[in-house]
């Protein structure tokens, strides 16, 4: 009998999860045998009543784990714990939103058993969700596509499967203090299959993903994967050093012409001040590389857990994990 391990990453979900658990709970009866399954919940400590809610979930399921984390360390943290702990043939990567719906799992499971080692569920959206965030999500890709080497399929979501063999990659060799999921489980080039399915809207909760940390997302997947902003700052610094030799030939010209310079305080400003936007854009992406780069050599951990709840033995309390593997 295969095993199979559901990571499920919580963050303020009281309203939603026991919902979401019962939901998947049927769908997985449905399915065992020949699998079983494992639940392990990882729990971003939250202000609401997740971990009440969770741990007498918990306590109440010989196949559910919770893991509680010491602060809240983020989504991509929150998955790699849970991969850190599992131990099956297969583990499942998704929400517990109900935007990922539980009934692709069987769909998800054919393709694991054709020999897919990486089954990605690609999100179609329905007319629940707004143009906007449409629109926002097609830019991301496409600029992501534009500047990384690995392509990702428009819609790719942190919901897919991955084989033993991938799970063992990502616990023993990529440990990036940044990981970006998406595009990592993508870069190792095992045998892939897509799964499309539509977006639910959210059945409770509002969605924790503000602008500004969708934007640290998706500049953490540039970041890790692309030279091509330091590249394309390096041009942008060729091409304002050429105008300016070009404008300085210009005034050179111009005096030995005319025995004077051309007067103007306004295009002097205006020259300034290009030239003092180009220099702090070159440093700015210079500094988030240089960013990168300081928390993988801080190499603090990835994430610490507080505590491990599973029904039948003692909570495993103040477990720490240095760079995302567990000591």
């Amino acid at each position: 009998m295969r095993q199979v391990d559901l990571i499920l990453p919580v963050y303020r979900e009281a309203e939603g999860i026991s919902h979401f658990d019962a939901r998947l709970r049927r769908v997985l009866s449905e399915l065992s045998p020949p699998y079983r399954f494992r639940l392990y919940y990882i729990l971003d400590r939250s202000p609401d009543r997740s971990y009440e809610i969770l741990r007498e979930i918990a306590l109440s399921h010989d196949d559910t784990v919770l893991i509680h984390l010491s602060s809240r360390f983020g989504h991509q943290a929150s998955l790699m714990a849970g991969l850190d702990h599992s131990a099956g043939d297969a583990a499942i990567m998704m929400d517990t939103d109900l935007q990922h719906p539980p009934e692709l799992i069987p769909s998800l499971l054919d393709r694991f058993e054709a020999g897919c080692d990486v089954v990605q569920a690609v999100r179609c959206y329905g007319d629940s969700i707004s143009v906007p965030r449409r629109l926002a999500s097609a830019l991301f890709y496409r600029i992501q596509n534009a500047l990384s080497p690995v392509k990702l399929d428009p819609g790719c979501a942190d919901f897919r499967l991955i084989s033993r063999k991938v799970v063992r990659v990502l616990q023993q060799q990529i440990r990036e203090h940044n990981p970006f999921l998406r595009l990592l489980v993508a870069w190792t080039g095992f045998r892939t299959a897509a799964v499309p399915f539509v977006a639910a809207p959210r059945a409770h909760g509002s969605t924790q993903y503000s602008l500004r940390r969708l934007a640290g997302f998706f500049l953490d997947g540039i970041l890790s994967f692309s030279r091509i902003p330091l590249r394309l700052a390096a041009m942008l610094g060729f091409m304002v050093a050429a105008a300016g030799l070009l404008y300085a030939a210009v005034l050179l010209y111009t005096y030995w012409r005319y025995q004077d310079f051309p007067r103007g305080y306004a295009s002097l400003v205006s020259v300034v001040l290009v030239l003092g936007g180009v220099q702090l854009v070159i440093l700015g992406i210079l500094g988030e590389y240089i960013g990168h780069i300081l928390d993988e050599v801080k190499a603090r951990p990835l994430y610490i857990v507080d505590e491990i709840i599973v029904k039948g033995q003692t909570p495993v309390a103040g477990q720490h994990v240095q760079g995302g593997a567990a000591q």
